[in-house]
C-alpha cells in the first residue's frame, strides 16, 4: 500500500471510531431507536478485509454492522439517519442500527439474531457460483455465533458445494457477557472448521497490517479456486455488548491491556514513524474527522421521520415478470 492509500485507511478508521462515539452519545440522549451495538476497538478487522475487496464483491454482516457499512463505502449521513429512524436512512428509517443496508454496494445488511447472517452469506456465495460470477462474499459474525446450528450447517454446505465465501469470526472474547472460555471447549475457535474440511487461518484482529495481508491472500485464493475459508480474527471491543451494557464482567486491567494495542493507534504510529504524516498532520486529521462527523449528526437530527404511510411500503416484492 502506498502513502495515499494508508492515509485514506487511517481516515476511514478514525471516521468509524468517531461515528460510533457520537452514536453512543446519541443513544444516551434517546435519539437512537431500538438498540445499539458498538464496534469500537475492532476497526482493523472490518477495514482490513473490506478494503481488500474489489467492486462487485458482497458483504454479509451481524448486528454490529456500522463499521462494515462505512468501510464498504456506505454513506455516513444515511447510516446515522438510519440509527435515528429517519426517512433519509439507508433502510429508510425502518431498520435501525442492526439493519443497515446498501444494495448498490452489495452490503446485504446486518441481522438482529445471532448467527442469522451466516446462512444468508452462504446463499449469496451459492448465487455467485450459480450465475458463473467471480465475486466473493465476506460473511462476518461474532464468537457467540459459532455455537449456533446455522454456523455448522452453513460451513458444511459451503465445503460440500465449494462456495466462494470467507467466514470471518470476530472473536472479541465475549458473547454478550460470556467469555469464550466459558462457552466453548475450543478456545481457539479457528479449530471449529477442521471438522468440515475447510481451510482456516487465525489473525491478530488488532493489527490492521496483519489483517490486510491475510485478506489479500485469501480473497485472491477464494476468487481463483472457488472454495470457502474460515478466519478467526482475535480482537476486543472496548465497550459493553450493547450501549446499555456497563461491561462489569471485565476488569479495568483487562480493558486497559487491550487498549494498549489499539488498532488505530498502531496505524497512526506507523504513519508517523515512516514520516508519512507529522504529529501536526495527525492532529489536523482528528479535527477534520470530528468536523465531518458533526456534519453527519446534524444531517441525522434535521432529517424527517418517515410518514405513517411508510408502514405499508416495501412490504411485498413485485411478482416476477411484473411490469
Amino acid at each position: 500500500m502506498d502513502r495515499d492509500e494508508l492515509i485514506r485507511i487511517y481516515h476511514l478508521m478514525l471516521t468509524i471510531r468517531r461515528f460510533e462515539d457520537r452514536a453512543g452519545f446519541a443513544f444516551t440522549q434517546g435519539k437512537v431507536g431500538g438498540y445499539l451495538h458498538l464496534y469500537i476497538g475492532q476497526e482493523a478487522v472490518a477495514v482490513g478485509f473490506i478494503t481488500a475487496l474489489r467492486p462487485g464483491d458482497y458483504v454479509m454482516d451481524s448486528y454490529r454492522d456500522h463499521a462494515h457499512y462505512l468501510a464498504l463505502g456506505g454513506d455516513a449521513n444515511a447510516g446515522m439517519a438510519e440509527l435515528f429512524g429517519r426517512a433519509t436512512g439507508c433502510s429508510r428509517g425502518k431498520g435501525g442500527s442492526m439493519h443497515l443496508f446498501d444494495r448498490e454496494r452489495h452490503f446485504f445488511g446486518g441481522t438482529g439474531i445471532v448467527g442469522a447472517g451466516i446462512p444468508i452469506g452462504t446463499g449469496i456465495a451459492q448465487a455467485i457460483k450459480y450465475r458463473g460470477g467471480d465475486q466473493i462474499c465476506l460473511c462476518f459474525f461474532g464468537d457467540g455465533a459459532v455455537n449456533t446450528g446455522a454456523f455448522h450447517e452453513s460451513i458444511n454446505i459451503a465445503a460440500l458445494w465449494k462456495l466462494p465465501v470467507i467466514y470471518i469470526c470476530e472473536n472479541n472474547q465475549y458473547a454478550m457477557g460470556t467469555s469464550v472460555s466459558r462457552a466453548s471447549s475450543f478456545t481457539e475457535l479457528v479449530q471449529r472448521s477442521e471438522g468440515y474440511n475447510v481451510k482456516r487461518e487465525r489473525v491478530d484482529g488488532m493489527d490492521f497490517f496483519a489483517v490486510r495481508e491475510l485478506a489479500e491472500r485469501l480473497i485472491a485464493d477464494v476468487r481463483e479456486n472457488q472454495q470457502p475459508y474460515f478466519v478467526e480474527a482475535v480482537c476486543y471491543r472496548y465497550r459493553g455488548h450493547g450501549a446499555a451494557d456497563p461491561g462489569t464482567y471485565r476488569t479495568r486491567e483487562e480493558v486497559a491491556e487491550w487498549r494498549e494495542r489499539d488498532p488505530i493507534g498502531r496505524v497512526e504510529r506507523y504513519l508517523v514513524e515512516q514520516q508519512m504524516l507529522t504529529e501536526e498532520d495527525v492532529e489536523r486529521m482528528h479535527q477534520q474527522v470530528t468536523r465531518e462527523v458533526e456534519g453527519v449528526m446534524r444531517f441525522a437530527n434535521e432529517s424527517p421521520y418517515p410518514p405513517a404511510s411508510a408502514l405499508y411500503e416495501q412490504i411485498f416484492a413485485p411478482p416476477v415478470g411484473a411490469a
